[in-house]
């Protein structure tokens, strides 16, 4: 084949990418520089979408993993008419949308928020297994291909191993990943931090491993001819590339292979922009142009991808009419539309584990909700989301009629695995560990909330009740980490995530319901491995009706006199709301004729959304309020005003029974009350 367009397109690619950087005095050319050639060959050639939709559903997806290499993408979208040469301009400037790493928006092509190295083709492997997921309910009416794109920073990166040994396992020849193995990093190269044999690994895992020049469209070509025809394995195309490919000094000379121009404008390297652009058949003077020729070529592309869109709609639409079912379910997946659910016919047990109550409801969704997916570290039956497991079956190779993903003791690769379930659409992803290891969670949450993508997280063992595992596995300061996101706004100004942190059964129930209706962020739900007490009921119908409140973030649970103002207010939530109340129950028995209120405040962000109005009605000012944490202290500080107290931890856990624990902490109702008593003046 003629590669003198797909050669002059690169260049083009090239051109754009560094002349972005050197605009905006910041960036990373070298990379994207390097990796021109198969983004051409790629979206020209391979990728299937439409050009006039990009949220088709039928759509390729392509997973940029190396943010920092953005130019490229930018640049490669561009021609096909997505950006602007004036907001190609604009990189990394206030409000362009452009930014210096990409920020999802299918609207413009781009499928992810990339940032840090290896979660982006992370979560290329999730969207995988969710197209495998729809293909196993709807057939190959619905089928795509997943490409991902990776660079020597994100083969490093830990999560980089969960990612290819779960892609090998399964099977997943629907994943394509191309590596730009250029050996250089922002400091180094890579033959100074690794000796591996990176083909020899991935095969050990069960890829099919093809290794080219990563800078010839004929292999690139060739390569991915290969990978669209793999049946059995993900592959991966190492992709031998040339840093700042097409770079060179102010003498004329190659400025090609060199560290300096990974992170910074290449006239700030060592290299010379104007012999550089020239070099490449740019014009210095006016860089930000699409070649006339490379203009033409993309218009045919995009007939080319246009007449594509058509036929798969054809096929997809005679689909549809044989079965009409099928095409209603599918539709209603991937607009998120539930089904319609009644909690309130979930059938709990008093005084249990809210771990417990998670699971009668996950028991529940697997019978009546067809695209929950959950995923588990290797704790099935402590989550207790065995209870899903159980009225389903794992992912296999080759088989992904189920809805739960083993993921194994990997809960960072885990996390960004349901991201790119989300990410791809049509599935409710659950994943599920101790709250203590949510730890190891916390980059790809944070890429939740900065997406607004509702996975929603499931943490057990939620406090120093643990017991006898020690410290190590005791979370304190875990949910003032989450109280503070709840605090961090996203993007649209809304609390970048949804902390939930039930006091029992009810609220575990409509927690759940919470998280599955919550489509503006990720969802956390924080539960106990001990039983816990629940607050007897006063005239309500149960304990999830009572609960239905807790939908406000915050509500009364109990007060002594109903109906009047209270003069003292009890906070807490968790397991804490019921020993405040067995407290509170020893504490009234000196003072009759005092007027309590208790409150349970599942969500401290979701409360701070509500009204002035309610909140000042159910903590009126003026009254003290006591409160109590298993966490730290400022889990609850901003609400008891500089009158109020809470009773809080403040320091790490230690070894032995969780009634040892309760007790020697202060976590009982005798102590509580002692608590209320030395605080109420």
């Amino acid at each position: 084949m003629n590669n003198t367009i797909a050669n002059k397109a690169a260049d083009n690619i090239r051109i754009l990418s560094v002349a972005m950087v050197e605009k905006a005095k910041s960036g990373h050319p070298g990379g994207a520089m390097g990796g021109a050639d198969f983004m051409n060959i790629l979206y020209s050639e391979f990728l299937n979408f439409n050009p006039d939709d990009p949220t088709w559903d039928l759509r390729d997806r392509f997973f940029l993993d190396p943010g920092h290499m953005s130019p490229m993408l930018y640049a490669q979208l561009s021609l096909l008419g997505l950006f602007s040469m004036e907001e190609i301009k604009e990189f990394r400037q206030w409000q362009s949308p452009t930014t210096g790493h990409p920020e999802l928006d299918i609207n413009r092509g781009i499928e992810n928020t990339s940032g840090p190295l290896g979660v982006g083709h992370t979560l290329a492997v999730g969207a995988a297994i969710a197209e495998r997921f729809m293909v196993a309910r709807f057939g190959e009416s619905v089928a795509h291909k997943t490409y991902a794109f990776v660079s020597d920073g994100g083969i490093q990166e830990e999560i980089s191993q969960g990612a290819g040994r779960i892609a090998g396992f399964l099977g997943l020849s629907n994943l394509i990943m191309f590596y730009d193995a250029n050996n250089i990093q922002l400091s180094t190269k890579v033959n100074d931090v690794t000796s591996e044999d990176t083909e020899a690994k991935y095969k050990a895992w069960g890829w099919n491993v093809i290794t080219i020049n990563g800078n010839d469209a004929d292999e690139i070509r060739k390569a991915l001819k290969l990978a669209n025809a793999e049946t059995e394995k993900p592959t991966l195309i190492i992709g031998k590339t040339t840093m700042g490919k097409g770079l060179l000094t102010k003498e004329g000379n190659s400025f090609e292979n060199e560290i300096s121009t990974h992170g910074q404008p290449v006239s700030n390297a060592g290299a010379n922009i104007e012999n550089t652009i020239k070099n490449l058949g740019g014009d210095p003077e006016n860089p930000f142009v699409i070649f006339s020729e490379v203009a033409e070529y993309y218009e045919t592309v995009k007939e080319q991808k246009r007449q594509y869109v058509k036929e798969r709609t054809a096929q997809r639409d005679e689909w549809g009419e044989k079965h009409p079912d099928l095409r209603y379910l599918y539709k209603k997946f991937m607009n998120g539309d539930l089904p319609h659910l009644d909690f309130s016919k979930i059938e709990q047990s008093e005084n249990t584990a809210t771990r417990g109550a998670s699971g009668k409801v996950l028991a529940y969704l697997a019978e009546n909700v067809e695209n929950v997916v959950v995923a588990s570290a290797d704790l099935s039956n402590s989550d207790k989301t065995e209870n899903f497991l159980h009225k389903t079956k794992a992912f296999e190779r080759g088989d992904f009629s189920g809805a739960f993903l083993h993921a194994g003791v990997s809960e960072l690769t885990m996390a960004a695995l349901m991201n790119g379930m989300a990410l791809h659409g049509g599935i409710i992803p659950v994943c599920a560990t101790f709250f203590v290891f949510s730890d190891y969670m916390k980059p790809v949450l944070r890429l939740s909330a900065l997406m607004e993508i509702p996975v929603i997280y499931l943490w057990t063992h939620d406090s120093f009740r643990v017991g006898e595992d020690g410290p190590t596995h005791q979370p304190v300061e875990h949910e003032a980490q989450l109280r503070l996101m709840e605090q961090l706004k996203n993007h649209k100004g809304n609390p970048s995530i949804l902390a939930l942190r039930p006091a029992g059964s009810g609220e575990t129930t409509v927690a759940w319901e919470m998280a599955l209706t919550n489509k503006k962020t990720p969802s956390c739900l924080i539960l106990t491995r001990q039983n816990v007490a629940e607050v007897e009921l006063h005239g309500e119908k149960s304990y999830y009706h009572r609960a239905l409140d807790a939908q406000k973030g915050a509500y009364t649970v109990y007060e002594s006199h109903k109906g009047e103002k209270p003069e003292l207010i009890l906070l807490a939530n968790g397991s804490e709301v019921s020993t405040l109340y067995e407290g509170a129950k020893l504490f009234a028995q000196e003072h009759k004729s005092l007027k309590i209120r208790l409150v349970s405040i599942i969500s401290s962000g979701l409360f701070m959304q509500q009204t002035d109005e309610y909140r000042k009605e159910l903590l009126p000012e003026g009254v003290k309020i006591l409160a109590m944490t298993a966490g730290l202290p400022s889990n609850l500080q901003p609400f008891v005003g500089l009158n109020g107290k809470v009773f809080g931890l403040d320091h790490f856990g230690y070894s032995a029974p969780a009634k040892v624990l309760d007790d020697k902490f202060g976590f009982t109702a005798e102590k509580a009350c002692s608590f209320i008593k030395e605080n109420f003046q």
